[in-house]
C-alpha cells in the first residue's frame, strides 16, 4: 500500500496592488488591506520605500502587488505558537501538507531526527527556498541527507515578521524556489532592552516548552546595532505520556462486519486486545520473549492450536514435547500472533523529540558618508540544537548448531542458515543523540549609484557542524562473544579473547526475557558517532532604480549576479562504514562540493494608471541565467501582470519556469546497504487479506497464506549522480481576483480574494522509500507487469524468498499540484473596540505524481496524509490595552478507499478519518514597558484519529502525520518587559 507522510512538493507575481497582504493571509495574522489604505491616509504614517518577498525591485511597501502573506511576530505570540518553526508548520502556512518535526524523531528523515523543516504546497523543503533578510538560510542537520534549512537555527526572539510567497520565484531568487519562499525578516533597529520569558504547560504531562531570551541594541546618528540571546528548552514526550498511544492494535473488523478492533488479536491472558501486533506495515510491535526453531512438535500456549510449531515461548510447567516451552506460532497453527509481543519499555519511546537551542544574533550598520552614502552593515547568527530520542530495540541472537550455549532439549533445533536456535530477546531503550552547531555571517555594503539608483553587495558563509550518536550492536563483537569454550569452572569463554571479549549469555528463560549479563551487553552494546559538516558560500550583487519614464510611470530595474558553493562531508561512524552495525543501515561518506553561477534581471512596466477602465495596469518579468558545475546552464522566466479596472477588484496571473539542481546528497548519498525488518515483508499472513490485490500478489510468487519472512529485507541507497540524475524543471501558473467592495462604515470593510495555482514539476528528484516502495509494489493491481514501483524491487531470492530494494534518489516523470486559495476578511468597528475576522481556505483539486515517464498518473488529493481541504479561522477583537483571540484549525476528512480499490462498507480496514478541529483561546494585555499573553491551543483537547494497521505508518492507532497535534491541550503564557 502507500504511505504518503512524505519522509517523501520568486517570485514576481505582482498580482496585486492594493491587497498585498490579503491574498493569502494566515488566519492569525498581519494588518488588512482596509488597515493598509487606513494607514495611507493618515499624516502621520511613513511609508517606507523597501523591498518585498517576491521582487528585487523596491516599492512602497502599502501598494507592492507581490501576493505575500505577512506574520507579525506579535501575532504568533496571540496565537500560542512557541517558534517560527510551530507558525510555519502549521495548517494556515502548509494548507495541511505533511512537514518534518520533532515528532518524527524515530524515522529517517532528511536532517536528521530533531531537524524541523516547511515545505509549501506539499512538493517538498528542498523546493521551499527559505531566506533570512533576503538571504539564504543553509541547510543544517546530520547524517548524509542534509538539504534544507531547519527552522531550529532561527532567532525568534528578533523576528519582526515572516512573509511567505507560494508561487514559484526561481528567475528572482534562483534554485529551490519552486513552491514558493518564506523570507525571515528581523527588527531592523532596537532601542533599550527587552526581556521576554515563555511557557507552556500540557494536561498530560509530557512536551512541555519553555524560552527565554534577552533583546538589546541602540541606534545613533550614523549607525545601529541590535541583538539577541535565547535559551529554549523542550521535554520529551513519550508513548506512555498518551492514552491514545499505549496501546497500538490491527484496529480492522472482521470480514462479517462488526465493529472496528473486532478483529483486533485478543490476549489469552488478559482477555483485552493484543498491544503492539507484528502484523502490517507501520505497526509498533517487536517480536520478544520467543524463539524460533524448525517445526518442532509440542504443547500450544493458550490460544494457540495445532502440535507443531517453530515458535516458542518459555513454561516450566510445560513436561512433554519441547520441554520448558509452549508453542506460540507457526507450524500447524492457524492462530500465529499470540507470541508475545509487547514490552512496557516500548512505551518509553519518543512520540515528541526533546530538544535545547542556544541562540545569539548580532546585527550593525555603519554609515561611511562615502560611496554614495554607503552603509556597512553585517549579521552574526550562531546556534546550538541537541536533541535526543528514547527508541526501543530487539535483539535477534543467532546460537549457532552446535554451540554450548544452547540446551540439550534444543540441541537438535534448525532454525536454518547455520542457526540452531534464534533467540527474541527484549533488549530494551537505546537513546539516540544530535549536537548540531551553526553559524552564518554576512558582511556588506549598500548605497546609492544616484539619486534614483542604489545597489547592494553581499558575501555570506554558512557552516553546519554536527554529531550524530546511536547506540548499536556491533555484528564483530556479537560473533566473537558467540564462538565460545567451557572456562573449566562452569562457564564460558571466548574463543578469540582480544578486545576484551565477554562471553554470550547460556540461551536460558531468563536470557530470553531480557535478563542478560551487564559485562556482555556492555562489551556488545555500545554508543557510535558520526559527522556531518556542511559549509555554503555566497556572494552576490544587485543594481536596481528607474530605466526610463511612460507616460504612465517609470519603467523600474534590478540586474545582478550571484555565485554559491556549498560542500557536504559526511563521515558516518566507522562501524557504520565497515558494515558492522547489527541489524542496522550501513553508510559510506557523503562528500560533494557544487558551485553556480548566475546571472539575473527584472522589470517593472507601468502600461496605464489612473485612466477609465485602468486604475492600475502593470507588467512584470524576469530571468535568470543559470550554470552549475554539476548540470551546466539553463535559464528560467517570469511574466505577470496586474490589472486594476476599478478601485474594487484587481485581476492578476503570472506564469513562470523553475530549474533546480538536485540537492549535494541526492548527488552524492554514500552507498548505504541497509535493511528493513523482516517485519516489513507485505506477504508476511498474506492470507489474512483474502480477494486484495496483495493477496493475488503473494500468491503469484508461490508464497504460503501463512508465509513469514525469516530474512531481513535489503535496501541499496546511493546519490543519483552517477546513475545519471538530471535536474528538475517546473511550471508555476498562478491567476486570481480580488474584491474590495465599499460599504458603509457600520457594515464593515471586506475584502475576497481568490487564487489558482498550478505547479507541474518535471524530472522531479526524490527517494520512495523502502518501506513505501514495497506497499506500492505488491498493492498494485498489476504489480511487476505493470512496472512503476516495482522496477525497483528485485525478484525473491529463490533459496530464502529475501528481497532487495533499490531506493536511490532517481528522477520523478511529473509531481503536479494545483488547486485555489481562498481568504476572506472583514473588519469593522464594534462596540468600545474593534473587530477583525479573517478566514482562509485552500482547496487543492490536484495533487498526483508518477514515478516513470510511461506510468499512469496518480492523484492522491483527498487520501489519507493529503487532505484536499484545510482551513483556518481567526476573530480578533481590541479593545484599548486588550486582545481577545479566538481561533480555528481545519484539516478536511480524508480516504484511501478508492486507491486501494476497497468498498469502504465491507473493508476490513479502516482507511479514513474524520474531518479534524482544533480550538484556540487567548488574551493579551499590553502595559507602557510590559505585556503579558495567555490562553490554551487545542481546547478541547482532541486525540488524532485512528485507521488501521496495514498501510501507512501510524503512531498508536494514528496516522504519523504532522497536521494532528499529538501533544494535546496546551496552556501558555509569553511574559514580556522592556527598559
Amino acid at each position: 500500500m502507500i504511505n504518503r507522510t512524505s519522509l517523501s512538493r520568486n517570485p514576481l507575481s505582482y498580482a496585486l496592488a492594493t491587497a498585498v497582504l490579503l491574498s493569502a493571509a494566515p488566519a492569525f495574522a498581519q494588518s488588512t488591506t482596509t488597515e493598509t489604505e487606513s494607514a495611507t491616509k493618515s499624516s502621520a504614517t511613513n511609508l517606507e520605500t523597501v523591498t518585498v518577498t517576491g521582487s528585487r525591485i523596491s516599492r512602497d511597501v502599502f501598494n507592492s502587488v507581490s501576493p505575500v502573506q505577512v506574520i507579525t511576530r506579535e501575532e504568533t505570540t496571540l496565537a500560542g505558537f512557541q517558534s517560527t518553526a510551530g507558525v510555519l508548520q502549521s495548517t494556515a502556512i502548509t494548507a495541511g501538507a505533511a512537514q518534518i518535526n520533532n515528532a518524527y524523531g524515530g524515522y529517517v528523515t532528511n536532517g536528521g531526527p530533531g531537524a524541523n523543516t516547511v515545505g509549501l504546497r506539499g512538493l517538498g523543503p528542498t523546493r521551499t527556498l527559505i531566506l533570512m533578510n533576503g538571504r539564504r538560510v543553509a541547510p543544517a542537520g546530520t547524517r548524509g541527507s542534509v538539504g534544507a534549512a531547519d527552522l531550529n537555527v532561527l532567532p525568534d526572539a528578533m523576528i519582526d515578521r515572516v512573509e511567505v510567497l507560494k508561487d514559484g520565484a526561481s528567475s528572482v531568487y534562483g534554485s529551490d524556489a519552486v513552491a514558493g519562499v518564506i523570507n525571515i525578516i528581523t527588527k531592523s533597529k532596537v532601542d533599550g532592552v527587552t526581556f521576554e520569558a515563555r511557557q507552556t504547560a500540557t494536561d498530560g504531562g509530557g512536551g512541555e516548552e519553555r524560552r527565554y531570551a534577552i533583546v538589546a541594541g541602540t541606534t545613533g546618528a550614523s549607525g545601529h546595532i541590535s541583538g539577541s540571546y535565547e535559551y529554549y528548552n523542550r521535554d520529551g514526550l513519550t508513548l506512555a505520556d498518551r492514552e491514545w498511544t499505549r496501546c497500538n492494535t490491527d484496529y480492522r473488523r472482521l470480514p462479517t462486519g462488526g465493529g472496528w478492533g473486532g478483529a483486533d488479536t485478543i490476549d489469552p491472558l488478559t482477555g483485552q486486545p493484543k498491544c503492539y501486533p507484528i502484523t502490517g506495515t507501520g505497526s509498533n510491535g517487536v517480536t520478544i520473549n520467543t524463539i524460533g526453531t524448525n517445526n518442532m512438535t509440542g504443547v500450544a500456549a493458550a490460544g494457540a492450536r495445532g502440535t507443531t510449531f517453530n515458535r516458542w515461548r518459555p513454561n516450566s510447567a510445560v513436561t512433554t514435547g519441547l520441554v520448558g516451552f509452549e508453542g506460540v506460532g507457526g507450524g500447524q497453527t492457524t492462530n500465529t500472533n499470540i507470541r508475545d509481543t509487547f514490552d512496557p519499555r516500548t512505551l518509553n519511546r519518543s512520540l515528541i523529540s526533546g530538544a535545547e537551542t542556544h541562540t545569539a544574533f548580532l546585527q550593525g550598520g555603519l554609515d561611511l558618508g562615502v560611496m554614495g552614502d554607503a552603509e556597512a552593515y553585517f549579521e552574526l547568527l550562531g546556534n546550538r540544537r541537541e536533541s535526543e530520542q528514547t527508541g526501543y530495540r530487539q535483539l535477534s541472537l543467532d546460537y549457532l548448531r552446535g554451540s554450548p550455549l544452547i540446551p540439550s532439549n534444543l540441541a537438535s533445533s534448525n532454525f536454518g542458515g547455520g542457526v540452531g536456535v534464534r533467540a527474541f530477546i527484549g533488549f530494551g531503550n537505546d537513546k539516540s543523540s544530535q549536537k548540531v552547531d551553526f553559524f552564518k555571517g554576512t558582511a556588506g555594503l549598500r548605497g546609492n549609484l544616484s539619486s534614483t539608483w542604489d545597489y547592494d553587495f553581499a558575501l555570506s558563509h554558512s557552516r553546519s557542524d554536527a554529531d550524530y550518536t546511536m547506540e548499536s550492536f556491533l555484528t564483530d563483537r556479537l560473533s566473537k562473544s558467540l564462538n565460545v569454550v567451557a572456562d573449566g569452572a562452569g562457564g564460558f569463554r571466548c574463543v578469540d579473547t582480544s578486545d576484551g571479549c565477554v562471553a554470550a549469555p547460556r540461551l536460558t528463560s531468563a536470557v530470553i526475557g531480557g535478563e542478560l549479563p551487564r559485562a556482555w551487553t556492555d562489551y556488545v552494546f555500545v554508543p557510535v558517532t558520526g559527522n556531518t559538516l556542511y559549509t555554503e558560500t555566497t556572494a552576490n550583487i544587485s543594481f536596481s532604480g528607474p530605466l526610463f519614464s511612460l507616460p504612465h510611470g517609470d519603467v523600474r530595474g534590478a540586474f545582478g549576479a550571484e555565485w554559491r558553493r556549498a560542500k557536504i562531508d559526511d563521515t558516518p561512524s566507522i562501524h557504520s562504514i565497515n558494515n558492522n552495525l547489527y541489524n542496522l543501515t550501513s553508510s559510506t561518506p557523503t562528500r560533494g562540493t557544487d558551485s553556480v553561477k548566475e546571472v539575473f534581471g527584472e522589470l517593472e512596466i507601468p502600461v496605464l494608471s489612473g485612466v477609465t477602465a485602468a486604475e492600475e495596469l502593470t507588467f512584470n518579468v524576469s530571468g535568470r541565467w543559470t550554470d552549475y558545475d554539476s548540470y551546466g546552464s539553463d535559464h528560467t522566466y517570469k511574466i505577470g501582470g496586474l490589472w486594476t479596472p476599478v478601485s474594487w477588484v484587481s485581476f492578476r496571473a503570472s506564469y513562470g519556469t523553475s530549474y533546480r539542481a538536485p540537492a549535494l546528497f541526492e548527488q552524492f548519498l554514500g552507498a548505504t546497504s541497509g535493511f528493513l525488518s523482516n517485519q516489513i515483508d507485505p506477504c508476511n499472513n498474506w492470507g489474512s487479506d483474502p480477494g486484495t490485490a496483495l493477496a493475488r500478489n503473494c500468491a503469484s510468487e508461490g508464497l504460503a497464506p501463512d508465509f513469514q519472512a525469516t530474512q531481513s529485507v535489503s535496501v541499496i541507497q546511493a546519490g543519483g549522480a552517477e546513475s545519471g540524475l538530471k535536474a528538475e524543471t517546473s511550471k508555476n501558473f498562478t491567476g486570481g481576483i480580488v474584491l474590495q467592495p465599499e460599504f458603509p462604515s457600520a457594515v464593515g470593510d471586506i475584502s475576497l480574494a481568490v487564487d489558482y495555482f498550478d505547479i507541474d514539476v518535471s524530472n522531479g528528484v526524490s527517494r520512495a522509500g523502502g518501506a513505501n516502495l514495497l506497499e506500492l509494489c505488491y498493492n498494485s493491481p498489476d504489480f511487476r507487469a505493470g512496472g512503476g514501483f516495482c522496477r525497483l524491487i528485485d525478484p525473491r531470492n529463490p533459496v530464502n524468498n529475501a528481497l532487495t530494494v533499490h531506493d536511490s534518489y532517481v528522477n520523478l516523470a511529473t509531481d503536479k499540484v494545483r488547486g485555489l486559495d481562498f481568504t476572506l476578511r472583514y473588519t469593522r468597528d464594534l462596540g468600545p473596540g474593534s473587530l477583525r475576522a479573517t478566514a482562509q481556505v485552500t482547496r487543492f483539486l490536484e495533487q498526483s505524481n508518477k514515478l516513470f515517464a510511461d506510468d499512469e498518473l496518480i492523484d492522491y488529493n483527498g487520501m489519507l496524509n493529503t487532505p484536499d481541504k484545510s482551513g483556518t479561522l481567526d476573530l480578533v477583537y481590541t479593545w484599548n490595552k486588550w486582545k481577545f483571540r479566538y481561533g480555528l484549525e481545519w484539516i478536511n476528512k480524508m480516504q484511501s478507499y478508492d486507491y486501494y480499490e476497497l468498498d469502504a462498507a465491507t473493508s476490513v480496514y479502516k482507511f479514513d478519518v474524520p474531518s479534524y478541529f482544533l480550538h484556540a483561546l487567548s488574551t493579551e494585555y499590553k502595559g507602557d514597558k510590559w505585556s503579558v499573553v495567555a490562553g490554551v491551543r487545542n481546547l478541547r483537547n482532541e486525540t488524532p484519529p485512528v485507521i488501521s494497521s496495514g498501510a501507512y505508518s501510524r503512531v498508536g492507532n494514528s496516522p504519523l502525520y504532522s497536521g494532528y497535534d499529538y501533544v494535546g491541550r496546551t496552556y501558555f503564557v509569553n511574559l514580556s518587559k522592556s527598559f
